[in-house]
């Protein structure tokens, strides 16, 4: 079961898509249950509502899909949390250690994008970049949890995330500043579909990056220092997490920042996929140009 939101943007539809038996793909439609995928809808059980009205043959299919726009699989969250150096090798090639704890910050909501949608360049951005990541979709209220079990019930699903980060505003010099780095229109592509945490094993997922066709990064998230629920766990410790937020649960090696492979330019197509949650596919720009 995959739910997605098609449509133009501002006008997406809830879906969900089931592949059948012989191999197709079968789409049909939530507005049945409900005008949207956000906080409300998966803090009222909404994922199951949508397992039971598939089981009673209550929803009605949608009809030409596959030619609609895809948009991010769930509405505008109310924050997105980022998570740094999650992968050893990636801690080491941005000339960092792993860390002892995790590495956190905050991206604007309004970055957050279709997945195939075409991905703007600031207009003086000289060094931005890829990162491939599994992104964690809560699904109740996450404050001062006691422990990694309650963590994980709030867990409501997964969607593949590319964290798109201009490195010249994120790291060097007294004004380098991750937030700035992390905060730009269009960074934060999500989708294609959010699958149910039930069927996901986040502790085991293949995830990969593509620059023009040319493999960037090939990697699992059992490489991951820190589990999902244990991110869950650890921000709520600092933060309320809400019905609909997204943390994104860092890149493995492979991106440019390691000087093995240039920096995005335009016309650059870049893919991202994570095992079992779709891909992605961006066409960069310059904005403004």
């Amino acid at each position: 079961m995959k739910i997605m939101r098609l449509g133009n943007a501002g006008e997406e539809q809830p879906a969900v898509l089931v592949p059948a038996a012989d191999g197709t793909d079968r789409y049909f439609s939530l507005l049945p249950l409900t005008t949207d995928v956000d906080g409300s809808f998966l803090a009222a059980g909404g994922l199951d509502r949508v397992r039971e009205a598939l089981a009673a043959g209550e929803l009605p299919v949608l009809e030409n899909a596959g030619d609609l726009r895809i948009g991010a699989p769930l509405a505008r969250p109310g924050s997105v949390v980022g998570i740094g150096m999650n992968y050893a090798a990636h801690a080491a090639e941005s000339g960092s250690a792993p860390p002892e704890i995790p590495v956190v910050f905050l991206k604007p909501a309004n970055t957050v994008t279709g997945p195939c949608d075409p991905a703007p360049i600031p207009p003086h951005s000289l060094k931005y970049d890829w990162e491939v990541e599994l992104g964690i979709v809560i699904g109740k209220e996450a404050s001062y949890l006691g422990s990694e079990e309650e963590a994980r019930e709030c867990i409501a699903g997964y969607v593949t995330a590319n964290d798109l980060s201009e490195r010249e505003y994120q790291i060097p010099g007294a004004a380098g500043q991750w937030t700035k780095g992390k905060s730009l229109p269009g960074s934060t592509p999500l989708g294609p579909w959010l699958v149910p945490a039930g069927d996901v094993d986040a502790g085991n997922l293949a995830l990969g990056s593509w620059v023009n066709g040319d493999v960037r990064q090939d990697s699992s998230t059992g490489g991951l220092i820190f589990s999902p629920a244990t991110l869950v766990h650890h921000c709520s410790q600092y933060m309320r997490l809400e019905p609909g937020d997204v943390i994104i649960t860092g890149t493995p090696e492979g991106v440019a920042l390691s000087g093995r492979f240039p920096y995005l330019q335009p016309g650059d197509v870049v893919e991202v996929e994570v095992e079992g949650l779709g891909r992605q596919r961006q066409e960069l720009y310059r904005a403004g140009a």
